[in-house]
């Protein structure tokens, strides 16, 4: 069984629409596939119904913005319920605030690269808040940068005079607030350096006590060194251990399924879960 539990749609920041996302991978081979879109649901409903017409199961999901110490975390979140009012409020707030961020960073680059808010608004649909991935897309456009990952190596990154932060809740809040919803906490590419700081192990194993369930570990982000550490942590503290893409369709280079999570991995899950929102086919 092959099972990939990290895909984003155009629901969020990938460039395949729902339907899209599940058609790629049935076409990859995959058995199982979450869907996890940054801070929305909104793709699910159009993901379940192409899931089952291609023999798919889906595991619904999204992957949430939180913080620790100014740290930025993603929080895969699986099997929550989407209506849950606490953490629908953090999403959205998150949602407001990296939207007025997005549009001061386009300000700031305007006046170095031929770029517009409109031209990063065409970028995604109407319904979704706008982020560096958009603005990557318009500097692309634009000629400044050759790729989404060249933007956020350079002019996009933490580290760019271009960058601001946004606000978005602490890790231990949305891990209780997950749970609470009846869905499971996974860390999202705890490793991946390149995309800035990192939190620390023990802040790991902070969020560990607080509830949150694994890291995923086999990622395209993360060397060989990071995975051996990120086994070794997941081990001593309990958790489970997650592979996944990440995939964004033509977004990123990551491959829909080149990294996967063990079978009896998506059964503690779903066990720890809300089994009833696994979609089958």
């Amino acid at each position: 069984m092959r099972i990939d539990l990290h895909a984003h749609s155009s629901a969020s920041d990938g460039t395949d629409d729902p339907t899209g996302v599940m058609t790629a991978a049935a076409a990859a081979g995959l058995d199982v596939v979450a869907l996890t879109d940054h801070d929305t649901t909104a793709g699910i409903p159009a993901a379940s119904k192409t899931a089952r017409e291609l023999g798919l199961t889906l595991v619904p999901g999204a992957e949430i913005s939180c913080q620790m110490h100014g740290i930025g975390v993603h929080m895969l979140a699986y099997l929550h319920d989407p209506d849950d009012r606490a953490l629908l409020a953090e999403e959205e707030q998150t949602k407001i605030d990296r939207l007025t961020r997005a549009e001061r960073m386009v300000q700031r680059l305007s006046e170095d690269f031929d770029i517009t808010w409109a031209d990063v608004q065409r970028h995604c649909r109407p319904d979704v808040a706008v982020g560096r991935p958009h603005i990557a897309d318009a500097l692309v456009e634009a000629g400044a940068v050759a790729s989404r990952d060249e933007a956020f190596a350079t002019v996009l990154h933490g580290r760019s005079r271009y960058y601001l932060p946004y606000h978005s809740p602490e890790a231990d809040l949305i891990v209780r607030l997950v749970i609470a919803a009846g869905g499971v906490p996974v860390m999202a590419h705890p490793r991946a350096g390149r995309r800035g700081r990192l939190v620390s192990d023990d802040d790991i194993a902070t969020l560990a006590r607080a509830g949150m369930a694994g890291l995923e570990v086999e990622h395209r982000d993360h060397e060989e060194a990071d995975r051996v550490r990120l086994r070794g942590l997941a081990a001593d503290l309990g958790l489970l251990m997650t592979g996944s893409s990440d995939y964004h369709g033509t977004g990123k280079v990551n491959r829909i399924g080149e990294h996967t999570t063990a079978p009896e991995v998506l059964e503690a899950i779903v066990a720890k879960g809300t089994p009833e929102r696994v979609v089958r086919p």
